[in-house]
């Protein structure tokens, strides 16, 4: 068995490999729920009502969306320039410190008498500062010394979760916290207003969908875009055709890690209004998985993490209701990945027996 390279696409097969995706996804994850004991059609029934059935549900499913919006975009961002950023849990930390130090810490930081407006606009600077700066190194040290960033990203994310635990637990810690590790709060006029009165589902989707254009528009109509489109299909050729690739590569993690951070920033902002080290349970990691299911189109990812979030936040509704483990939700997005990828695969190739 071996695979050729299909000489062009057809147009039925691109429509047809999602739908065939998913009803893989759908049938593997079937097959689990007979294993658990439980009916398959009242399982899935329960499953989309909870995260897509009531106004309370799909509030909470776009809550979950938020952060998720934002780290698939920063995947997205870098893995289109193959600079492989699994940083993106710790740029989100980072992003989120950096906003509660400047709008939630007071007292000599010289923030006090800036107008609230323009310290919102500094608090999310300094986010997204955060995040590009954590990225910036181990991009560096790829694009000059040829340093796997996949090792070097990974593990900063756990030296960002030390140093959080290390700050909470010392000059950010909340005092009237009653010894709970958590920071200061920030300003209350800092924090995003709701979109839903009396639901948890704040503006942040409104940055996040924005965001999402913008580095869609990047992609598609500007210079750098092109760019890092060339450098992602071929970084030599693209350099023999005179794009800088160091420079590049450098834009590309700190638009990317950006991004991250801003997800720390918006989160904080609009949903837990302090960092914990429990604030995120994976939102970094879960980008790298929207990225993908997205096929790397920054509008895909508004799509595919309002999908990922639906499925976890149904899934917890479903597992009160029915008793099914919520673990089922994490095969569905694992075997959406899977089944996008490989669907993917053949559009753009064919098996050939021998």
């Amino acid at each position: 068995m071996r695979l050729e390279k299909r000489h062009t696409q057809s147009a039925l097969a691109l429509v047809l490999a999602p739908v065939g995706a998913v009803a893989f996804t759908m049938l593997v994850s079937a097959l689990l729920v007979l294993w658990a004991g439980a009916p398959v059609t009242q399982t899935y029934g329960l499953l989309l009502q909870g995260g897509f059935g009531s106004v309370f549900a799909l509030s909470e499913t776009f809550t979950r969306a938020i952060p998720l919006m934002l780290t698939g975009l920063a995947a997205t961002v870098a893995f289109k320039a193959r600079l492989f950023n699994i940083g993106a849990e710790g740029q989100l930390y980072a992003g989120a410190l950096a906003a509660v130090a400047v709008g939630g810490m007071h007292g000599g930081t010289g923030f006090d008498q800036v107008p609230l407006p323009v310290l919102f606009v500094l608090m999310l600077l300094a986010a997204a500062l955060a995040g590009a700066l954590l990225l910036l190194g181990p991009a560096l040290m790829k694009a000059r010394l040829g340093v796997d960033e996949v090792v070097t990203t990974l593990l900063l994310n756990f030296i960002v979760l030390l140093l959080v635990s290390m700050v909470l637990d010392g000059p950010m810690k909340d005092p009237t916290a009653m010894g709970w590790p958590q920071s200061v709060g920030l300003i209350g006029d800092l924090e995003l207003s709701k979109l839903v009165p009396q639901t948890r589902v704040h503006t942040g989707l409104l940055w996040g969908v924005g965001l999402a254009l913008a580095v869609w528009a990047l992609m598609k109509y500007t210079v750098l875009g092109f760019d890092i489109r060339a450098v992602g299909a071929n970084s030599r050729a693209a350099a023999f055709a005179g794009v800088s690739v160091t420079r590049t590569v450098v834009l590309v993690a700190m638009l990317s890690g950006a991004l991250a951070g801003l997800a720390g920033a918006i989160e904080v902002a609009g949903r837990t209004g302090y960092v914990t080290l429990d604030m995120s349970p994976g939102y970094g990691y879960s980008g790298i998985v929207i990225a993908m299911l997205a096929a790397l189109h920054p509008l895909g990812v508004v799509l595919a993490s309002i999908f990922v979030a639906g499925v976890l936040v149904g899934a917890d509704s479903m597992s009160r209701a029915i008793g099914v483990p919520t673990y089922i939700a994490d095969v569905i997005v694992a075997a959406s990945l899977l089944s996008v990828l490989v669907a993917t695969l053949l559009t753009q190739y064919r098996v050939r027996w021998k």
